[in-house]
């Protein structure tokens, strides 16, 4: 039932991080198989969100290990539908990068400059700590710190 109901959202979301429709396939029943290994950690705060970053985050590990993974946030969000989308999902899409953004921007802005130079700019912890010329366990901190504070002033229901 879990598998009919999410299979194409599933499929979209890993599909626009691969771009490839047997690894993207391949990837989704790996996701189902975390999704109901993760069952039990469920913590009643958004299904559908729960699974699509479970989703997302395996594409990008999946993506990560061929050493691929270059393009940026946008790009993959702007790409997450198949070409031939209706002019209100495209709408509703560019309403949610959006907000995203948004709320990117309501961080302070020592988390911001971690969040962004992690997962949108890609960066590896020690490149973060000589950018910004502090000891690597700062970066871990600080990125940390980022996602409780996301964690405890955004509703996930928002997204």
């Amino acid at each position: 039932m879990l598998v009919e109901k999410y299979r194409s959202e599933v499929f979209r979301t890993i599909y626009a991080v691969l771009r490839d429709e047997s690894e993207a396939e391949d990837a989704s029943q790996e996701v189902f198989m975390k999704i109901y290994n993760s069952l039990p950690s469920y913590q009643n705060q958004g299904f559908k969100t729960w699974i699509i970053r479970i989703a997302v985050n395996h594409a990008i590990d999946i993506k990560r290990r061929k050493g691929r993974f270059r393009e940026e946030l946008s790009n993959t969000i702007e790409s997450a539908g198949p070409e031939t989308e209706s002019v209100e999902t495209v709408f509703i899409n560019k309403e949610q990068q959006r907000f995203v953004r948004q709320k990117l921007n309501e961080l302070p802005e020592n988390y911001r400059e971690v969040i962004y130079g992690f997962y949108i700019d890609e960066k590896s912890y020690q490149q973060m700590a000589i950018e910004q010329n502090v000891q690597v366990k700062t970066i871990e901190t600080k990125l940390y710190r980022a996602r409780h504070w996301m964690k405890s002033h955004w509703k996930e229901d928002e997204f």
